[in-house]
């Protein structure tokens, strides 16, 4: 009878006991492996294997896999240009897809990593909706940023790496949008683009402008690339205008990228606000942007010089289009380097020198040659600028602004000049310009403002 009683008590104390026990963790959703993604495709999807020690890069956010750092590619028949693939370390294991280039020196353009495929497998293998996705989120951002504004209707909407669609960049002037495409995938995928880019409210025209020499390292034949992407812009003008921080420029859609560098949009608009009754010099004016910001700032004189004829003869419609006054400005064809010489020969000097060349360093192998000519083009611009002026010097080089380099050249080309600089202020491109740290060969802009002594 005891024992009845004491085994009773017993199971009643493991019973209570139980009860104050906390409740088993949740399960865990189910885990959405790109594999297993892969596995579900009717045709098979190649895998792409890591060299090891260079899986870490490509983790980190590099969207470019270079033919250098494959191992090997599991899959028959292989993989052709285009093709959805998976990106693995050593053992196999995916760390993302991409789309693969069976001729370009960058054999996969990573699109989405393994974790990110995890979270939101909406979009995982599959390349339209990735896009729209990219696309829906680029238009958020910049609307996010006050873009497009009354005062302000040209701006970048995707911008390649830093909009997570490497090879493709939309600049939006107005109710235009121009298309740079510099990847066989753009190409391949450009119905789905347009139709993205064609579902913005403001857009009503959309003008393609492949990179045609990059196109040819991706594999494609230039000659199929003129026929492939008719403009809807109407055909009775190569022309469209566009108001930037309230000022009107008048932009060729067969100029020099774009057609217009949305990227110095808050540069120019900082030059506007220290040049009043300055002297200023604009080298590389290309349409004249910082000129037309120096002139409504009120500058007593702004000289503008350009080696195209055409970009001068917009720079001189677009003081037109702004009531400015033509007697305080100028614009002269003529080299970069050999203007300089002459204005040193003769004495010349400005109060605020602006020099904005082109990219000189577009790969990290020619980074030493093109610092030697940053640093000659800015020992001149130093030497021009009178004593106590200012100078403010830009480089739209990734490979030069991400290695540190920029500003020891200017350093240099200071000495070459017998100047002493002070830096006051260092700035790149506008927030609707994103970029991605991992990848150095971006586009990437970065002005430093100098004093010279």
């Amino acid at each position: 009878m005891q024992q009845q009683q004491l085994h009773a008590r017993l199971m009643k104390c493991l019973s209570c006991s139980h009860s104050h026990l906390p409740l088993p963790p949740p399960r865990p959703p189910p885990f959405h492996s790109l594999q297993r993604f892969a596995s579900s495709q009717p045709k098979g999807v190649a895998k792409v294997i890591l060299k090891k020690g260079k899986t870490q890069l490509f983790k980190d956010g590099s969207p470019m896999v270079y033919s250098g750092a494959i191992d090997r590619i599991i899959g028959r028949p292989p993989p052709k240009t285009g093709d959805i693939v998976l990106v693995a370390d050593g053992t196999e294991k995916p760390i993302g897809w991409g789309l693969y280039n069976s001729v370009s020196m960058f054999c996969v353009r990573l699109m989405q990593l393994e974790e990110e495929a995890t979270r939101d497998p909406s979009c995982a293998l599959d390349m339209e909706k990735l896009l729209e996705t990219r696309i829906n989120a680029a238009v958020e951002l910049r609307r996010g940023l006050g873009l497009p504004s009354a005062t302000t209707n040209a701006y970048r909407l995707v911008n390649s790496e830093g909009d997570r669609l490497s090879g493709l960049i939309v600049d939006v002037f107005g109710d235009l949008a121009v298309v740079a495409s510099s990847a066989a995938w753009v190409e391949t995928y450009k119905s789905k683009v347009k139709a993205c880019i064609s579902s913005i409210d403001e857009i009503n025209h959309i003008h393609w402008r492949p990179s045609v020499e990059i196109l040819k390292e991706e594999g494609m034949d230039a000659a199929d690339l003129k026929e492939l992407h008719p403009s809807t812009c109407p055909q009775r003008t190569k022309r469209t205008k566009v108001i930037e921080n309230g000022i009107s420029y008048a932009i060729s859609l067969e100029g020099q990228k774009t057609g217009f560098y949305a990227d110095q949009r808050e540069n120019r608009m900082f030059l506007s606000t220290i040049s009043h009754g300055q002297r200023v010099l604009d080298v590389c004016c290309y349409s004249g942007g910082f000129a037309l910001n120096a002139a409504k700032g009120g500058a007593m004189s702004i000289t503008g010089v350009d080696t195209s004829l055409p970009a001068l003869e917009l720079a001189r419609e677009n003081i037109a289009l702004n009531n400015l006054d033509p007697e305080k400005t100028s614009f002269l064809r003529e080299d970069a380097t050999v203007f300089m010489k002459g204005a040193l020969s003769r004495n010349d000097s400005w109060d605020i020198v602006i020099l904005d060349p082109p990219k000189l360093a577009p790969r990290r192998k020619v980074l030493q040659s093109a610092s030697g000519m940053y640093r000659n083009l800015n020992s001149l611009a130093m030497k021009i600028t009178g004593r106590g002026g200012l100078l403010m010097s830009c480089s739209c080089s990734g490979a030069m602004t991400q290695s540190g380099m920029f500003l020891r050249t200017l350093q240099g080309a200071a000495s070459m000049a017998e100047r002493k600089i002070t830096v006051l202020r260092q700035s790149g491109a506008g927030c609707d310009h994103p970029i991605d740290p991992s990848y150095p060969e971006g586009a990437y802009l970065s002005n430093i403002l100098l004093r010279v002594l």
